[in-house]
């Protein structure tokens, strides 16, 4: 009975832990899979023009790779997400982006991110 009870007290502080880090944890910014080429060529200019940090999606970058727009545009958004400080409204890009709480990183191309 006590070794029940202690897996269910186990069981619940691990759910608390899990859905507190989700709530609190760190986010990104990437493109939607649904947006089209051309809105998120438009939204990736956008980002790029206002502060975004689009070095790395450069022909010599570490993220240039895979050279796509979706790919291009994921970074973009999030660097501009991240430097607004995560502000509401900052990860829209007119609809073309949405908030991502799994690390979209990959290989040597590492997203920027922050806690909220």
């Amino acid at each position: 009975m006590a070794v029940r009870a202690l897996k269910l007290v186990s069981f619940l502080l691990s759910f608390l832990v899990n859905s507190f880090l989700v709530v609190q944890g760190t986010s990104w910014c990437v493109a939607r899979s649904d947006a089209t080429n051309q809105a998120l060529q438009t939204a990736l200019d956008y980002a790029c023009g206002s502060g975004a940090d689009c070095s790395p999606i450069q022909s010599s970058g570490l993220c240039f790779l895979p050279n796509t727009i979706q790919a291009h545009a994921s970074y973009a958004f999030n660097s501009y997400y991240q430097r607004r400080a995560m502000a509401p409204g900052s990860c829209d890009s007119a609809g073309t982006a949405t908030v991502a709480k799994t690390d979209p990183s990959y290989g040597s191309c590492m997203y920027p991110s922050s806690q909220r």
